[in-house]
């Protein structure tokens, strides 16, 4: 089943130019290297072009008057250009590559590392699939155009230069008549040129939603639901689609004006053809030597493959551009959630863990409803909130606003009286600790899974992570204990086992402020008292933010906050809010 095509706003910014001012910033710190290449390129053309002439003189002169020593001195020669050339190309090659691969290593971690600071607001309209293709296929696609342009301008436009004066000085006459090809290919080139650029940009999007329905359809979860929806037949079917079409632009982008360049090679094949025809013409006829004329055909038979090469390096910049353009526009994208100019200093280990939410109102976007409004609350240092509410009233919007995961729209969160937006995203990390409903383990072992917060955490902090989270005794009985993998996405465990991972490696990090997003939802009602247990020894002087459903894991709260549409509209501990008999009187009920 083919999904439908419609004109994004990626698509639109894909479109736009991309400046070769910018793409060449990304050379400047190699400048002096690339400098290097250029110095070794020139002289490696230049003294390939003596092979030639030694060729003359080896016609002309050393044959016809067997000259044996000159002739040995000739051979001599040519073998020694040929190894100067190869050793110089071998240190071209080695420079240019490493520049290149430097560049293309500093693009992906540039767009990773940009990708890193977005909000989630950002992955939660992008596909995950689109995300891995612009840092794989596109940048990878531009590998070969950023590892040997600059190298491949340089040599063959060099090489062009050189063996167009060295044909000059062979013959004027003979080189006026080479220069007949330059028009036709210069104008063949430039259409070819925007043929693979539009083919390219378009073959990139295929290959972005081939990545989609690879990451949707054989993930742990994506197999799930294809199984039990019965979906794999029409899952195969679109991929098989996608992968068809990418045949067709595959084909199309390698054949883009490929009869227009057989073209050019039979109009290079002819010039030799006139080039004889013209020496053997009685107004040119002994006006040059058969050593001349065979080392001019010679030049200009090379002549062909650097020129081509230059006028094929413009067709695939032009391609890659439509590369550069995709990943610019990540590059560009704004950072809505970033890192305070003037960050405020702070020691974690110093944090009391004062919490409020002073007037916080904040609306996703696209939304005309703001999911909470006006809300104001305060949780002094070490004391319990819960918060409570119905499916949608904005309990874990204030959770993300607290991690900011979000920026609030109006008003502002504190920790001990500081904005949150004014602290450093690593000093806010280790100040407040998230366990959220949907846990998400890493394909790794548990220990490893566990150290994913904590580093530099040695075997005993994890063991008593893993026993606050009541977690220990069931690691223990694994096959290889702490070193067991938990599988892709943790799927060889429950929901259960999965949520005290997550538990235990928030733990390791001791938080001053820790929230619990419907932390024990997937835990049974014995391992849930296990785990509350273990939580109620652990909040001793930590503020500590619980969202839930189950009105039993809260009760004991400090303070209690009903919401509805993303506003509070009771507050208070458990039995003055029984005793009120208003919202949270009928959700206990």
């Amino acid at each position: 089943m083919e999904r439908p095509k419609s004109i994004t706003q990626t698509e639109k910014a894909q479109a736009r130019e991309v400046s070769l001012r910018r793409v060449w910033r990304l050379f400047t710190p190699y400048r002096w290297s690339l400098a290097i290449v250029t110095a070794i390129i020139v002289a490696s053309s230049i003294v390939a072009m003596a092979s030639p002439f030694l060729l003359r003189a080896v016609i002309d002169v050393a044959l016809p008057q067997q000259n044996l020593r000159l002739l040995v001195w000739l051979v001599i020669g040519m073998v020694a250009v040929a190894a100067v050339t190869a050793i110089f190309g071998v240190a071209q090659t080695w420079i240019s590559t490493t520049v290149g691969q430097r560049v293309m290593h500093a693009l992906r971690t540039d767009v990773f590392t940009h990708l890193q600071r977005q909000s989630i607001a950002f992955f939660t309209h992008t596909r995950t699939g689109e995300v891995q293709s612009r840092i794989t296929n596109d940048i990878g696609g531009m590998q070969a155009v950023v590892t040997s342009t600059a190298s491949s301008v340089a040599s063959n436009l060099t090489t062009s230069i050189a063996t167009a004066v060295a044909m000059a000085a062979l013959s004027w006459r003979l080189s006026l008549i080479s220069l007949i090809v330059m028009p036709p290919a210069i104008y063949l080139t430039r259409k070819v040129a925007r043929m693979r650029r539009a083919i390219t940009a378009q073959r990139q999007r295929e290959l972005s939603d081939l990545n989609v329905t690879i990451e949707e359809g054989l993930s742990i979860s994506g197999i799930q639901l294809s199984k039990t929806m019965g979906a794999g037949a029409a899952l195969i079917e679109r991929f098989t689609a996608s992968s068809r079409r990418l045949i067709d632009l595959e084909l199309r982008s390698e054949l883009a004006g490929r009869w227009r360049m057989s073209s050019m090679s039979i109009i290079f094949a002819a010039v030799p053809a006139i080039i004889y025809l013209s020496a053997g013409l009685p107004m040119t006829a002994g006006t040059m030597t058969i050593g001349t004329l065979v080392a001019f055909t010679a030049l200009q038979a090379g002549l062909f493959r650097p020129l081509m090469g230059l006028l094929n390096v413009g067709v695939s910049l032009a391609s890659s551009l439509a590369l550069f353009a995709r990943i610019f526009e990540y590059l560009d994208l704004r950072i809505d959630v970033d890192e305070p100019a003037d960050p405020v200093e702070i020691d974690p280990a110093a944090v009391a863990g004062h919490v409020r939410f002073e007037e916080v109102t904040f609306a996703y976007a696209g939304s005309d409803t703001a999911a909470v409004a006006g809300v104001t609350l305060d949780v002094p240092a070490g004391t319990t909130l819960a918060i409570v509410g119905e499916t949608g009233s904005g309990k874990s919007t204030l959770a993300a606003l607290l991690a900011r995961l979000y920026d609030p729209t109006f008003g502002r969160v504190t920790i001990d009286g500081v904005d949150v937006r004014d602290m450093r995203s690593t000093d806010l990390a280790s100040i407040v600790g998230v366990v959220s409903q949907e846990t998400y383990l890493l394909h790794t072992t548990v220990r490893e899974n566990l150290r994913y917060a904590k580093p530099d955490a040695t075997d005993a902090e994890i063991e008593t992570a893993a026993r606050a989270a009541q977690l220990h005794d069931f690691i223990m009985e694994l096959p290889d204990g702490y070193d067991t993998v938990v599988g892709s996405r943790g799927h060889r465990f429950s929901g259960g086992e999965q949520q005290r991972i997550a538990i235990a490696r928030t733990l390791l990090r001791n938080p001053r402020v820790l929230i619990l997003d419907e932390a024990t939802s997937a835990l049974d009602t014995e391992t849930e008292r296990a785990v509350q247990r273990a939580f109620d020894e652990l909040a001793s002087g930590r503020t500590t933010i619980t969202i839930a459903h189950r009105l039993s894991t809260v009760r004991d709260a400090d303070t209690i906050a009903v919401l509805d549409q993303g506003q509070i509209i009771e507050s208070g501990n458990h039995e003055t809010l029984l005793d009120a008999n208003g919202r949270y009187a009928a959700l206990a009920a």
